[in-house]
């Protein structure tokens, strides 16, 4: 009986040391996968051309471990998002925003990755001037957009008119995107957007992106390599015998020739043959969407038959 009391009191001891010892493992391990805290910025410079004004912004976020950030950056005005952009290898998101008349209050905001915090750059304003000719701007609602492949996502796109009252027929607009990864496509709805005189409200459309997942290659019913491997193997051990008699038989060259054009003549009409292969084994696998994070362009363009106007914006696209 004191044995087992003894035994018992030994198997607590050793849990005890171990639960004692693996408590400041398991608080570094804790503390190893914190995220880091993170500084974002923001610089601002402005351009007047052609009566309107454009700001050229430079988001930077630095890490206090020192380490790349990744992911997205997203300026909002106001606290209204207008865009959003990857971040490149220096760290920085760079933007081409064209300012509406008025005051405008612009930010920063980091996303955050797998290592590090979110943040948010301190504002800085901004005067947008004034225009005596019709025009618009155009913003997006989200600014970023995540998927994974085979999957689609929605984002609004918004055309707000500026001074239409001097329009003296519709404006008509048309949205396109440029800059999305391999195996994706977006698509408007609508395309065209029509402004009318004296219009101040803004007109929005539906841009919808979309992925693709990988496919595996569709095999046809019937379809082998047996055949194929049927003609090649004795035809491959065939020359070489040839090959090997060639000095002691001077008649087999001529077989050897015979046998040789047989093969290729095989090789054609099998699986090694890609017009064969496409009909028997049916077309190579898709691939999916590339991951990463993308700077996509969304640009609104209108012409009077004269000049053409063009504002756009961009949209940061993750794919996962």
């Amino acid at each position: 009986m004191r044995g087992l009391i003894r035994r018992g009191l030994r198997l607590e001891f050793v849990a005890a040391m171990g639960i004692a010892l693996a408590l400041p493992a398991l608080g570094y391990a804790a503390e190893s996968t914190e995220l880091v805290s993170t500084q974002t910025t923001i610089a601002v410079e402005l351009r007047d051309q052609a009566g309107r004004t454009t700001a050229n912004l430079t988001a930077s976020v630095v890490g206090e471990d020192g380490v790349p950030v990744t992911g997205a950056v997203v300026v909002t005005d106001r606290g209204r998002q207008v865009a959003g952009a990857a971040v490149n290898k220096q760290g920085q998101a760079i933007f081409s925003i064209q300012l509406a008349a008025g005051e405008h209050s612009l930010s920063a905001s980091y996303a955050g990755d797998a290592g590090h915090r979110a943040s948010v750059s301190p504002a800085s304003t901004a005067q947008g001037a004034a225009t005596t000719t019709p025009d618009f701007t155009i913003s997006i609602a989200p600014a970023t957009l995540s998927l994974v492949p085979g999957k689609s996502g929605t984002i609004l796109a918004s055309v707000t008119p500026e001074n239409a009252s001097a329009l003296t027929a519709p404006m008509f607009v048309t949205l396109s995107c440029s800059g999305l990864p391999d195996q994706s496509s977006c698509a408007f709805t609508p395309e065209n957007i029509e402004i009318q005189p004296n219009a101040t409200a803004p007109i929005t459309s539906s841009m919808v992106v979309q992925t693709q997942e990988a496919e595996g290659m569709l095999m046809r019913p019937g379809s082998s390599n047996n055949v194929a491997l049927a003609i090649l193997v004795p035809g491959a051990l065939g020359l070489g015998g040839l090959a090997w008699s060639l000095r002691r038989k001077p008649w087999l060259q001529r077989l050897s020739l015979l046998a040789l054009v047989a093969l290729v003549t095989s090789l054609g009409a099998s699986s090694c043959n890609a017009r064969y292969n496409y009909y028997n084994h049916g077309p190579p696998p898709n691939p999916a969407t590339p991951a990463g994070t993308y700077t996509v362009n969304v640009t609104a363009q209108s012409s009077d038959g004269v000049t053409a106007t063009t504002h756009s914006t961009t949209l940061a696209f993750t794919v996962q």
